[in-house]
């Protein structure tokens, strides 16, 4: 069984970042520096959202699913900074070399991850391997590697389920609840940045860690549906993940467990 590594990352503007590249003044607040930042970006394109080289990495949640275990973990501040954060991730795909699984990885958590990598002088030979590397198995990369865009190691379930057309593209908050999963629990993307701004970063962690298990439960989904899992398979592995769950202690998961009702 291959290992399948579910991720999710959350960001915060990279006030540096800002600062170095526009000139402004010292005396500017990070609030301020971020505001600024933001009615520039909806002065030229409509919204706030900013470009992928300015989202500062706070935090990366992952499921890592072997053959023998099931494990939530998430690698974030203030324990680690974003260069580290970073560096682990991409030990774990050297380490393992994974099934990984995203929701709209393709379109913002790969790219943020290789320009923030790239600032950080991190080194993920293996993500990058596409046949020519010196690992055992490398003549297979050149067919199916992490960065084509039909290839599988990475999939990025939100992509393919919208045959790569977004305006297909559903959220992964509508999709879980519709399949009766919890979705989002007292937070969304939006709200990291206030969240962060206030020290919260507690909350942050617990919330993309909620995020990236809603992200494995639709994942086993689409793995009931392509045949890869049976019904039986597929209810005994959604009952590894309730279980798994229900032994961490943590405020979060008992949220996620009463909002998701047996059966």
């Amino acid at each position: 069984m291959m290992p399948v590594l579910v991720f999710d990352i959350e960001t915060v503007p990279d006030v540096a970042g800002i600062r170095a590249i526009e000139n402004l003044p010292a005396g500017l607040s990070d609030y301020e520096v971020a505001e600024w930042a933001f009615q520039q970006r909806r002065a030229s394109h409509g919204n706030d959202f900013l470009p992928h080289h300015l989202q500062r990495v706070v935090a990366i949640s992952c499921v890592l699913r072997d053959a023998q275990h099931f494990r939530v973990f998430s690698l974030s501040e203030p324990e680690s900074g974003e260069g580290e954060i970073i560096q682990r991730f991409f030990d774990g795909i050297e380490r393992y070399s994974p099934q990984i699984v995203s929701w709209n990885g393709g379109g913002f958590d790969l790219p943020v991850l290789h320009y923030r990598g790239m600032l950080h002088g991190v080194a993920a030979p293996r993500y990058w391997d596409q046949g020519e590397g010196d690992y055992h198995d490398s003549r297979d990369f050149k067919w199916n590697n992490y960065i084509s865009r039909y290839h599988s190691r990475h999939l990025d379930l939100m992509d393919l389920l919208a045959l790569y057309q977004p305006r297909a593209s559903a959220p992964l908050d509508d999709l879980a609840k519709l399949m009766g999963y919890p979705g989002k629990l007292g937070m969304d993307g939006s709200a990291v940045w206030q969240a962060w701004q206030e020290g919260r970063i507690a909350e942050i962690r617990d919330y993309c860690e909620t995020d990236v298990v809603n992200t494995y439960l639709v994942y086993l989904r689409f793995e009931r549906m392509r045949g890869h899992l049976d019904a039986a398979a597929w209810a005994a592995e959604v009952e590894t993940v309730r279980e798994a769950l229900g032994r961490i202690d943590a405020p979060h998961w008992k949220q996620f467990l009463a909002a998701w009702p047996q059966g």
